[in-house]
């Protein structure tokens, strides 16, 4: 039947290509072909030189025997060095495993252990004490202390002092299985001095980064949001685990506690920061005998050791005064900036009562001597002249 007939018109030849339905291209069937015949080429190939190999027996030597050893003569003193200070440290590293109570079900009164963190920490002494961070065991309900033997106890909260993140536990382990640490001071570290820092973050074996000190006097926050002042600043990498273990210096002297690390990338090989052990040497003895920390104040401020030796001043320099404290009463002036931004020295405390004071360090370690309510007299060096004030000590907040 044609158009014709059906409705007497005759279309054009551009009409009947449009009616007309469109034929397929044999394009796509071509490419396809193409396709396939190269896949089967490769596998042919492939499977060939496959065979080809592995049919191959004349690659094969009857003689091989492993390549010989080339000795490497002495190690250096460095890395000997190294070795007798991780040797000598390793076993008074422990791990710290914390639990938290939780109910088991819905309606069940049954309460189980489960752990919640895990942390490093130091053997403090031989009667079992250990030394960690606070925010190590600071959610916790219960603890436990591997010691470097592998052999697991439990641990009860001595005293915290969460300002300066710092924790002392005790075990019940024999005095044979506890190696106190040696300890050493941090006031009189240099930039740039070697530096180990040695954990237990798996309760399995003791892990060894070393580095240099990076810095002193530095400054971070504690879980209380409390500033802590003169930490040292260390590029030894602290890894996850490692808060609560030592920062040890060539001699293997504790120096610090490793309480913190900061990292651009969130790799544990950025900024490492550790609480100094002159700081650790003056709170853990109070807590062991008080489980508290109860400091007698004068209410300032004192300059790092490195930063009074930089501007000149012998002593401890006093950086700031605290409003209404008894160094503010006593008119105690504090190092401040002039409106140039020069540096105006403030008050040098050389001296309490009959005790020469020559360092930071010495003055804390004379006012652990007093207790809140006493009073004392300082000497002090003012614009380059000696004076003596008396000061009534109050019981510290920070």
């Amino acid at each position: 039947m044609s158009w014709e007939n059906n409705y007497g018109y005759t279309p054009s030849p551009a009409e009947r290509t449009r009616a007309m339905p469109p034929r397929r291209s044999p394009s796509f069937t071509v490419t396809g072909l193409v396709l396939l015949i190269l896949v089967l080429c490769a596998l042919i190939v492939g499977g060939g030189a496959y065979f080809y190999f592995r049919g191959r027996t004349d690659v094969y030597d009857p003689n091989a025997v492993p390549r010989a050893v080339t000795p490497r003569g002495e190690l250096t003193d460095l890395e000997k060095s190294t070795i007798e200070v991780y040797n000598a440290d390793r076993p008074c590293v422990v791990h710290i495993t914390t639990l938290v109570d939780v109910q088991r079900g819905s309606f069940s009164l049954n309460v189980q252990e489960v752990p919640e963190g895990t942390g490093s920490g130091i053997v403090w002494d031989k009667e079992g004490h250990i030394v960690t961070n606070y925010h190590v065991i600071q959610n916790a309900d219960a603890a436990q202390v591997t010691l470097w033997d592998h052999s697991t106890w439990k641990a009860a909260l001595v005293g915290a002092y969460p300002d300066k993140d710092i924790a002392v536990l005790h075990i019940s382990a024999p005095a044979s299985k506890l190696h106190e640490i040696a300890v050493g001071t941090s006031h009189d570290l240099q930039v740039g001095q070697k530096v180990y820092a040695i954990g237990n973050p798996f309760g399995l074996d003791q892990t060894l980064t070393d580095g240099i000190v990076s810095a002193t006097g530095r400054e971070i926050e504690s879980v209380t949001k409390r500033p802590i002042k003169n930490v040292i600043q260390t590029n030894a990498a602290i890894n996850p685990g490692n808060s609560g273990g030592p920062l040890l210096d060539s001699a293997g002297r504790l120096i610090g506690m490793n309480t913190a690390i900061y990292s651009p990338s969130g790799s544990s090989a950025g900024i490492g920061f550790a609480i100094p052990v002159d700081e650790i040497n003056r709170v853990v003895p109070q807590l062991i005998r008080s489980g508290k920390v109860t400091r007698p104040s004068l209410g300032v401020h004192i300059a790092s050791d490195q930063l009074a030796k930089q501007l000149g001043q012998k002593g401890a320099l006093i950086m700031s005064v605290v409003s209404g404290s008894p160094a503010a009463k006593a008119g105690l002036k504090a190092t401040q900036k002039d409106p140039d931004g020069r540096i105006e020295i403030g008050d040098a405390i050389v001296g309490i009562d009959n005790n020469k004071i020559e360092s930071a360090n010495d003055l804390f370690n004379v006012l652990d001597v007093y207790k809140p309510g006493d009073t004392v007299t300082l000497h002090i060096v003012r614009d380059g002249k000696p004076m003596d004030v008396t000061v009534t000590l109050v019981a510290a907040t920070s």
